[in-house]
């Protein structure tokens, strides 16, 4: 089989990470936004694999549920994201079947708005440094070298809390006092938790020029808030004591993507489908605390061009549809209000995705 039409191992940043993950803006997956853009670059011949992914974009649209709130833009009002990731994956293939793999995310993320500073001039905050560290474990269903037409390939692995989950910067007040306290969630380095990730790749041969593929990752975190304030070095209003959203949520996340390969000689062009999702409930454990759930479904394109010994690619995932969801703060403070309360969630237009991948023994 062409190790070039086989869906490669789900390599996580996703970041997402995985901090909590958030995809192209406060919502959805971090480190594993840079996890499923490889279609190309892992075989499955026994040897060392080692891979480079960047990611960036810039988040400022946003929504509460399917509804864009435009007028922030117009009147200045909005946040802004401007998020740079970078993953590092080690890939041992042990034989045709099994693999293990390490992955070191990093990021370097700057945030600018009003709210969170004096509300009328534009200051921002920013966090640098190491994210949340998977390893995974993979195993082919069948042996990849008898079965070329349909291969699936499961994945098992832990997330480690090594990112700063409570990570501080200095929050503009007036022009003589700053306060030192944590950034936002969505630029934290970590969620705070220890998670078990599930994967599943998949993959259909038509011919050695066409084929389609399929990659699921589900990040279970079973800790439900990490203690770090949402507060911005104020006081918790009573409100969000009531509510739980004064603390930090550890959210679980997960992402699809399904789509087609064609082959050109070295090149591979491939079109999918991508939906990276923050859930409003958790798996195992509660789901209390702040976080803001949606997805965001995306047309993804990308390009993969195979060298002797290693693959370069880009993958540049455009947003179809957005949705900042319903979180389990918002429906506590609906019920004691007695009026229904949805938060808001800034996305992305598009994000850009490109990486590096070698192969040697």
């Amino acid at each position: 089989m062409q190790s070039n039409l086989i869906t490669s191992l789900l390599i996580v940043s996703l970041i997402a990470s995985v901090h909590t993950g958030y995809a192209q803006g406060c919502v959805a997956i971090r480190n594993g936004g840079s996890s499923c853009t490889n279609q190309a670059g892992v075989s499955h011949e026994k040897g060392w694999q080692f891979s480079t992914n960047y990611r960036y974009f810039k988040s400022f649209r946003h929504y509460r549920e399917n509804h864009e709130e435009k007028e922030r833009v117009e009147k200045g009002s909005d946040v802004r994201n401007y998020s740079n990731f970078l993953d590092l994956t080690l890939v041992r293939n042990i034989n045709s079947r099994w693999a293990v793999a390490v992955n070191v995310p990093m990021s370097a993320t700057t945030r600018t708005s009003l709210y969170e500073h004096d509300g009328r001039t534009r200051h921002s905050t920013s966090s640098v440094g190491l994210g949340d560290i998977r390893v995974a474990a993979y195993r082919w269903l069948v042996d990849p070298t008898k079965m070329t037409r349909f291969n699936m390939q499961l994945g098992l692995g832990i997330k480690f809390a090594t990112g700063d989950y409570r990570y501080q910067d200095l929050f503009y007040r007036n022009d003589s006092t700053k306060v030192l306290a944590p950034v936002d969630q969505s630029i934290q380095l970590g969620d705070g938790g220890t998670g078990l990730t599930t994967e599943a790749n998949l993959y259909y041969n038509f011919s050695n020029k066409l084929s389609l593929y399929g990659n699921f990752y589900y990040l279970v975190n079973p800790r439900e808030q990490n203690g770090t304030s949402t507060a911005r070095g104020a006081t918790p209003s009573a409100a969000n004591i009531a509510n739980g959203s004064f603390v930090m949520s550890v959210p679980d996340q997960y992402m699809i993507r399904l789509g087609v390969n064609a082959k050109f000689k070295n090149l591979n062009a491939s079109l999918g489908v991508r939906d990276e999702c923050i859930p409003v409930h958790d798996l195992i454990g509660g789901s209390n605390g702040f976080r803001r759930p949606g997805y965001i479904i995306s047309a993804e394109p990308g390009l993969n061009y195979n060298f002797k010994t290693f693959t370069a690619y880009a993958y540049v995932p455009v947003a179809l549809v957005r949705d900042r969801t319903q979180s389990v703060p918002d429906k506590i403070r609906s019920n004691l209000t007695g009026t229904r309360t949805v938060g808001d969630a800034a996305f992305a237009d598009y994000s850009i995705n490109l990486g590096l991948a070698f192969r040697f023994q």
